[in-house]
């Protein structure tokens, strides 16, 4: 009688590194921050550039979407913990070469930050709703007198937010498909785009609504190069990034990746967009929407895929 043994790997608990599964709210928590990020970054940027009078809808109404979307995608990372009761242990040190821990003290201070912005245009947001007490009047008052301050601390605390919601997956070197540079600046740049398409839902003003559509097809053309520069990484990588690859180009994700996210999230969004522009009259809600479900199915596409890839050691 003849026995065989056949081993893929060491799994040995608490010794050998393991990745925990990742689900659903962990997609939702990098779409919802970094549509966050875009929303206040755009909302400060052009305070500071001193065009909040002809972008109402950027620097009041779609950035109320912003400490609304914090807030939830908090509650699904909370959602997601194992050891729930423990988070605040990230907050006990400072580990700058962690993406999660600087990640961690970019929320805790983007998040209330992003709330006062929304409260300094209450008056303006909410004009029907009279704020009572006097103290919170003066406080209304002096954070709407102290908004470019905000706008200043805002930049760079949304940028940091947006590449983190990408430098997230790519930290982790032992999935060959997270294991790309490009994720971050991708990150980013779909956040930003999200964002804009998220103005122009809000957006009353037609001159607005143009000017958030050039951005955004602007925004769709360095999305589209950034994901055929990832690829193009995977192709020219190691065996196991040709594998990762895979999934994406020819394998379970393939129809998720390309039609969801790069045909109707950014090529068909940017061809209305184009078309509008040139004066056809479409629907900008139809554009819109699609870059958000777009946006959303490819956080959904690379945390999924990512966790089917790994490098065997």
């Amino acid at each position: 009688m003849e026995e065989e043994l056949f081993t893929s790997g060491r799994n040995i608990p608490n010794i050998d590194p393991a990745l925990q599964i990742w689900h659903w709210p962990i997609s939702v928590y990098l779409f919802l921050g970094g549509l966050a990020a875009g929303l206040l970054f755009f909302a400060a940027l052009f305070t500071v550039l001193k065009k909040d009078g002809e972008a109402p809808a950027t620097v009041k109404y779609a950035v109320v979407m912003a400490p609304i979307a914090l807030v939830l995608g908090l509650i699904a990372l909370f959602y997601d913990l194992t050891h729930k009761f423990y988070f605040w242990q990230l907050y006990t040190t400072v580990r700058i070469e962690s993406p999660m821990s600087w990640g961690a003290w970019v929320l805790l201070l983007i998040t209330p930050l992003s709330m006062l912005w929304v409260f300094s245009y209450w008056k303006e947001i909410f004009p029907k709703i009279d704020l009572k007490f006097g103290i919170v009047k003066k406080f209304q008052s002096y954070l709407a007198n102290n908004r470019m301050n905000m706008a200043y601390v805002l930049i760079p605390l949304s940028v940091v937010l947006g590449i983190y919601t990408g430098i997230l997956l790519s930290a982790f070197n032992a999935r060959p498909l997270w294991n790309n540079a490009i994720l971050g600046p991708l990150f980013l740049v779909s956040g930003l785009s999200t964002a804009a398409a998220t103005i122009i839902l809000f957006s009353k003003s037609h001159s607005e609504r143009n000017l958030f559509s050039k951005i955004d097809i602007v925004l769709i053309v360095i999305e589209l190069a950034l994901i055929v520069h990832m690829i193009m990484g995977y192709w020219a990588g190691s065996e196991v990034q040709l594998e990762a690859m895979e999934l994406l180009v020819n394998g379970e994700f393939t129809v998720m990746f390309f039609v969801f996210v790069v045909i109707l999230g950014l090529l068909i969004p940017g061809l209305l967009e184009i078309l509008e522009l040139r004066g056809y009259k479409v629907p900008v809600v139809v554009p819109a929407i699609l870059i958000l479900i777009g946006g959303l199915v490819f956080r959904f596409v690379m945390v999924e895929a990512g966790q089917l890839t790994r490098y065997l050691y």
